[in-house]
């Protein structure tokens, strides 16, 4: 069956190696215009002079959108007010992104009456997955494309890429030599590949790029002071922000003292096994802190359940599951558990760890009295007698019934 004839297409662009050939690629391929789409998400001096790169290779237009205070409110804070994690350390970085930035290029899409999107997402990562899950849920109809998975796409090395590349003109900061792969936002820093693809090598102080390494971090510890209304940060140090700026802040302060670095191996959704560098410094002081306030607003039950709340979110944010029925709804229960979660936490930064100084809050259920070792009138030691003998009295009639001589029959 033949193919449609594609008329114009809107590419996710970072401006790094892979979309620079994959934009000219595209537009040689498939013979149609090619949209650059660039999201502002924090990444630094990375987008400069963006527009100029993606016209020169090729792009008939390219849009940037700065997505900074979006990214904070919308979606890092319901991840940090659910405490998502995924196997237990990483923070969820890049996977928070994709559904953003494709939400956005499918406004482009629409706005521009393209008829197709595509990414330069490779076929062994969890990105395409995330990439297109978001176009599938929010355009059904736009078709995507993958260059990756394309038999027709040749560009499968840096070497070859770079000689495309240099054969058609393209500006290019990237050179042949081994690099890590890096992708960058106001979350967080992630580094794959080069040496750490070899699991026995640690990573090397030269590594990381917006937090100091921990052997070079000040001697003196510093303490950072953050309020939170109903599970999200509105101040640091007593001075409201906006959410991107809280982000960035911390970023600075905890970067200082090497914290929020990962180290990790992670299953991804394909299957394989992936290492990585993360350097998560706001967001590991956030978790951090926010996790401690919980831990004297929220009861025991709703506390333990929203644990397994967390978990499953983790999953469909590292799935690039974000526009789903189910996110939605765990956001629904999640905003009930957060409401009184309100107060003030003191986080000491030292040495790359951060942790808990002091907390507050009007809702605590921390009570002096009840936590005291002194027995007060609020408890009577006796009423335990009865609870424990009925909280016990399976393992008890269990015991009897073994220890209980066995009828012959």
């Amino acid at each position: 069956m033949k193919q449609k004839k594609v008329n114009k297409i809107v590419l996710a662009y970072s401006g790094g190696l892979d979309t620079s050939v994959i934009l000219p690629w595209l537009r040689e391929t498939y013979g149609c215009q090619v949209i650059a789409f660039a999201a502002e998400l924090g990444q630094g001096q990375e987008l400069k002079g963006i527009r100029r790169k993606a016209l020169a290779s090729g792009a008939s237009k390219c849009v940037v959108a700065d997505l900074r205070e979006e990214f904070a409110e919308d979606f890092l804070w319901p991840m940090l007010r659910c405490g998502a994690v995924y196997e237990d350390r990483y923070l969820l970085g890049t996977s928070i992104a994709r559904p953003l930035i494709a939400k956005y290029q499918v406004a482009v899409a629409k706005a521009e009456g393209a008829d197709a999107v595509a990414h330069g997402a490779t076929g062994k990562g969890n990105d395409q997955v995330r990439f297109e899950l978001t176009y599938m849920a929010l355009a059904p109809k736009l078709k995507i494309i993958a260059p990756w998975k394309d038999d027709r796409f040749e560009l499968r090395s840096r070497e070859a890429a770079l000689e495309y590349a240099q054969a058609r003109g393209i500006p290019l900061d990237a050179t042949k030599k081994k690099i890590y792969s890096r992708d960058r936002n106001l979350w967080h820093i992630s580094h794959e590949g080069a040496d750490l693809e070899n699991p026995a090598n640690q990573p090397k102080d030269g590594l990381w790029v917006i937090s100091k390494p921990v052997s070079k971090a000040p001697d003196k510890p510093q303490y950072v002071q953050i309020d939170f209304v109903s599970g999200a940060p509105v101040s640091v140090d007593g001075r409201k922000m906006k959410a991107h700026r809280i982000v960035e802040r911390l970023n600075l302060l905890a970067g200082r003292h090497g914290v929020g670095q990962t180290d990790l191996v992670e299953n991804r959704l394909v299957g394989i096994k992936s290492r990585g560098a993360y350097e998560t410094p706001a967001g590991t002081v956030l978790y951090e802190a926010h996790r401690a306030l919980e831990s004297i607003t929220l009861d025991r039950d709703t506390a333990h359940y929203k644990q397994q709340v967390a978990l499953r979110y983790a999953e469909l944010v590292y799935n690039g599951q974000w526009f789903t029925p189910l996110r939605r709804a765990l956001d629904a229960f999640v905003d009930v558990t957060q409401e009184p979660v309100t107060g003030r936490v003191k986080v000491k930064l030292f040495k790359g760890r951060a942790t808990v100084a002091g907390l507050s809050s009007p809702n605590s259920l921390y009570m002096d009295e009840l936590a005291s070792f002194t027995m007060g009138a609020e408890y009577e030691p006796k009423d335990a007698i009865g609870f424990i003998r009925l909280f016990g009295l399976q393992q008890k009639i269990q015991a009897q019934l073994a220890k209980a001589p066995r009828k012959k029959k």
